[in-house]
């Protein structure tokens, strides 16, 4: 009967030992699975994670996971998130994956000079991420790409963008020269945002932003077309057509052709490059400028300059509309 005994136990004892030896093995050895994106959803229990994984088919036996997760308490350091699966992976690779927190970020891009009303739209049309999205106030949004996990709230990467605002315009604030006379920093988003729909060139904008710098210096008005574009839409929509003469002849705050000074808001989002160009302007004493037709602009002192500068595109627009 001892021996019996014996002979049993010594039977479980080699399979304990050989199923321990193929777990050990299942463990370190890659799986057959292809690259793959898992969603660990946040409040998952183990059971929900562990069948996720064997839908995905990252996994040959996921019930050996949830057992080895579960003997251990691993899954709970286990973090919510979008992860990325490389192929072949192991399983003891998979979990120090889901452990990390090394999720998938998702792009979102403030383009230079973009409204605050077209972000919105944006962030609300994606839907790797959730919650409601006012626009926030109309230049506000520092342009740059940020990166941000599926699931992220939209109000708090709007939120993160005012941050980098805030903190790229105190910096450049500071930082300005004392002949560009502008009052506080909402006077330079504000003057920023006009360079920036002016011009696509960096190395213009200095130089553009002296004109209007001279303008309001001079008391003469800034006539920014943009500006009275913005008057008319709220940078909700393109206006489909060209400015009229009944246009820059209307009754509006944004109408810089009939207001002296600056607009009351920001008419966007303004780069870098045109904050830092207000900031600290080119030296000049140009009052105008007019496109050059190679998608540049002339610029000029006087009146009389401008006029003739102004012929010249003229003769440019009427080329370009004859072409064949």
């Amino acid at each position: 009967m001892k021996k019996i005994i014996f002979l049993l136990f010594l039977i479980i004892l080699i399979a304990l030992l050989i199923i321990t030896m193929g777990i050990a093995y299942w463990y370190q050895h890659p799986q057959k699975n292809q690259q793959t994106v898992v969603l660990i959803e946040r409040g998952a229990s183990l059971s929900q994670i562990t069948n996720n994984l064997g839908a995905f088919h990252v996994l040959d036996f996921p019930i050996l996971l949830k057992g080895i997760l579960y003997g251990s308490g691993g899954w709970h350091q286990l973090k919510a998130g979008e992860y990325l699966i490389p192929a072949s992976v192991t399983p003891a690779q998979l979990i120090h994956i889901l452990k990390s927190g090394d999720v998938i970020l998702h792009p979102v891009t403030v383009v230079e000079g973009e409204t605050s009303y077209h972000l919105t739209q944006k962030l609300l049309k994606d839907d790797h991420f959730q919650g409601p999205c006012e626009p926030p106030t109309e230049g506000s949004l520092l342009p740059e790409t940020y990166h941000f996990p599926r699931g992220t709230e939209r109000q708090k990467i709007v939120i993160r963008m005012q941050n980098a605002m805030h903190a790229a315009l105190s910096e450049i604030w500071a930082k300005r020269s004392i002949e560009q006379r502008l009052q506080s920093p909402k006077e330079l988003v504000i003057l920023a945002s006009i360079v920036e729909k002016e011009t696509s060139l960096p190395q213009e904008r200095p130089l553009v932003a002296a004109v209007f710098l001279n303008r309001l210096k001079q008391g003469i008005p800034l006539q920014a077309d943009p500006t009275v574009l913005y008057g008319l839409t709220q940078g909700k929509q393109d206006l489909g057509r060209a400015l009229t003469k009944e246009d820059l002849q209307g009754e509006s705050p944004y109408n810089t052709y009939r207001q002296l000074g600056l607009p009351p808001s920001p008419i966007a989002n303004p780069s870098l490059a045109s904050l830092k160009a207000v900031a600290n302007p080119a030296t000049a004493d140009y009052i105008y400028f007019v496109a050059n037709g190679t998608g540049g602009h002339v610029f000029a002192v006087t009146l009389e300059e401008h006029q003739k500068n102004h012929a010249a595109w003229r003769k440019i627009k009427v080329r370009e509309l004859n072409a064949p």
